[in-house]
């Protein structure tokens, strides 16, 4: 995994009337960094096939990620020049049948596919409010060709079929 970017598995606990889950907690000190404070929590709906990438935060903001529903290919690159892990990229599957929350420090390239034959729903959580007049987001295309793929070392392709 690039640094920075952690998987808290979540617990779902079900009796007679559905099931209960924490989708997160300041005390789990395996995810949650001591400078990250959540200022914002939004949802996402996207249909099937849909891609939400590429984007950044150059000021700081980390993202964490809940699939809730449906399923998601979340995806962290990394860009930097200076960087050891330069060209490094993670690819995590979630979804509302393995629930976890994914962080995502916000200085590398990251989004998400709705993935599988239902909408998926995803909750994220962020470190910093959005901007209406000066957004944090450096954007790229979705299918940026300059984003490689280390495994194949041709430009990443999120409509790939997987384990081929």
């Amino acid at each position: 995994m690039l640094p920075g970017v952690k998987i808290q598995e979540l617990t779902k606990f079900p009796d007679e009337r559905g099931s209960f889950t924490e989708v997160f907690r300041e005390d789990w000190s395996d995810l949650v960094e001591p400078e990250d404070k959540i200022l914002q929590v939004n949802v996402s709906y996207s249909y099937p096939g849909m891609i939400r990438a590429w984007h950044r935060h150059e000021k700081g903001q980390v993202d964490y990620f809940i699939t809730i529903k449906g399923t998601t290919k979340i995806c962290a690159y990394d860009d930097d020049n200076n960087s050891s892990t330069r060209g490094q990229l993670d690819q995590i599957i979630s979804s509302g049948e393995k629930i976890q929350c994914v962080r995502v420090p916000g200085f590398y390239y990251h989004g998400f596919k709705s993935v599988g034959f239902e909408p998926a729903l995803v909750v994220y959580l962020t470190t910093r409010l959005y901007d209406y007049k000066n957004p944090d987001e450096e954007r790229r295309p979705w299918n940026d060709s300059t984003i490689i793929d280390p495994k194949t070392g041709k430009p990443f392709d999120w409509n790939a079929i997987p384990y081929k």
